[in-house]
């Protein structure tokens, strides 16, 4: 089932017009190197360096840095990108791959996170200074003015600049994978939407999972 999801007031107010996405894929599998991937890897990695493609992507994710700039904290993007160029998408497991495949062939920033951890709805909000959370891999995160964060009915999920939490972390025994996607100023829902049908695709075509739809909110 889509998670229900709403845009707080103070976030419309803060960040106009900036969007934020969803999908979600029911029924996946997490694999390794599951049959066919390695050339659909390849296939997405030759239109991603595309030279007018790469371009693009490289502009969209200097957006994504220096929003994080603003907030003193270094945008994971410009490292990731770097890498994909020279080297090639990682390789970690089906879910994860899909993650950064969404990325760097969009030059958004997305999370991937298994649909059942959630308490309850979502909202992506401007959290209150100060205000703090639990980071992956026991980190706490405490809030600076004006970051975006998501929360589920209970807590605070996800900062955009430091990271989610260890809650909604994927495992092997994930079979609901939602993926969201964070816009910052300057960034069209076109993006969102374009990395999020990658990922959802990905997980339908070698996972096995049902896309539930791919939403942007603004």
């Amino acid at each position: 089932m889509f998670p229900d999801f709403s845009l707080s007031e103070k976030y419309q107010e803060t960040y106009p017009g900036v969007g934020f996405g969803l999908t979600l894929i029911s029924g996946c599998r997490e694999a390794v190197k599951p049959e066919g991937f390695a050339p659909y890897r390849k296939k997405c990695l030759r239109k991603m360096r595309k030279r007018e493609t790469l371009a693009q992507i490289t502009q969209r994710i200097e957006m994504y840095d220096t929003f994080f700039q603003n907030f003193d904290y270094a945008c994971p993007l410009t490292r990731h990108l770097k890498r994909t160029v020279n080297s090639g998408f990682p390789l970690y497991s089906l879910f994860v791959d899909a993650h950064f495949m969404a990325e760097m062939c969009a030059g958004i920033l997305v999370a991937v996170t298994d649909a059942d951890t959630f308490d309850g709805g979502l909202m992506l909000d401007v959290a209150e200074t100060g205000e703090t959370c639990n980071g992956m891999g026991g980190r706490l995160f405490t809030m600076k003015p004006n970051e975006i964060v998501l929360r589920d009915e209970k807590e605070i999920v996800c900062v955009l600049c430091q990271g989610a939490d260890e809650k909604t972390r994927v495992q092997k025994s994930t079979t609901n994978v939602l993926f969201y996607a964070y816009a910052v100023p300057g960034i069209d829902n076109e993006h969102l939407e374009h990395g999020l049908t990658i990922a959802a695709e990905t997980l339908s075509e070698f996972g096995g999972g049902s896309i539930e739809g791919v939403h942007v909110a603004v």
